[in-house]
């Protein structure tokens, strides 16, 4: 059986809030275009990186509301990261248990739902 862990409200909170902060820039990244600086359409060669080439039309770039948006948003993630890797919570777990007790608190929120439901 898998040991679980008693994650600290803080620690599952700033996990949640780093969750929410990647899909926000990921779907971010999808409505912007391709690229950040304005670029002419180009077609990349075939057989380089694909075997199928692929034509990129021209990109205006970002505007400066949506540069400022990509980078506080990154900013966050970035400080999120941070406290989360350097919480004192790790201290009290053993470095081969680390990498278990990381990715179960990536899930923990799930789970809360899912014992919450079944207690219901």
């Amino acid at each position: 059986m898998a040991t679980t862990y008693d994650y600290p409200g803080d620690l599952i909170a700033a996990q949640q809030e780093l969750t929410q902060m990647r899909a926000d820039l990921t779907a971010l990244h999808k409505r912007l275009p391709y690229s950040a600086e304005p670029t002419q359409a180009w077609q990349r060669p075939e057989g380089y990186w694909l075997t199928t080439s692929r034509a990129y039309p021209d990109s205006p770039g970002w505007t400066e509301q949506e540069q400022q948006e990509a980078a506080a948003l990154r900013e966050r993630v970035r400080d999120l990261t941070a406290a989360i890797v350097t919480h004192t919570f790790w201290n009290d777990v053993a470095g081969p248990e680390r990498l278990n007790a990381r990715s179960q608190l990536k899930h923990a929120l799930a789970r809360e739902d899912r014992e919450g439901q079944e207690a219901a």
